[in-house]
């Protein structure tokens, strides 16, 4: 059998939205991540850092794909795709969360593993998890 691809990381998740705006302000103003140069691509984009993770949005345009998520809202759950960031203290940022006015998912809960998350819906119906140790 032939080796394996040998993956290093995840390098970035890319997501197609809507509303450029309405999207920065929700990885700048609601979670803190830092606006980064992006390349001189033919589409609109904007790309966000957090340390080593990248978000990069893709703005929707003829013939990229269509933006937001195709889950119906009352199907967006802890269970459904999301991706998830890790947080200091994931019950100060739940309250955080609801004091800028986020769409909650799912208020914090313990996983079984001792973890502690909280599910958001970014922009366009994206499922985003936070999760920190548990104290």
């Amino acid at each position: 059998m032939a080796a394996p691809i040998q993956v290093q990381s995840l390098d970035h998740v890319t997501l197609v939205v809507k509303g450029l705006d309405h999207s920065r302000q929700f990885y700048i103003d609601g979670l803190g991540m830092h606006e980064v140069p992006r390349p001189a691509f033919s589409f609109p984009g904007l790309w966000f850092q957090a340390g080593p993770t990248l978000i990069h949005l893709i703005g929707e345009h003829p013939g990229g794909s269509p933006a937001g998520n195709p889950l119906a809202e009352e199907f967006r759950t802890t269970r459904s795709n999301h991706f998830a960031f890790l947080v200091d203290d994931v019950e100060a940022a739940y309250v955080r969360a609801k004091e800028l006015g986020l769409k909650i998912v799912s208020p914090p809960k313990t996983r079984p593993d001792g973890f502690v998350q909280v599910f958001l819906n970014a922009p366009d119906g994206f499922v985003v998890e936070l999760c920190s140790p548990a104290k």
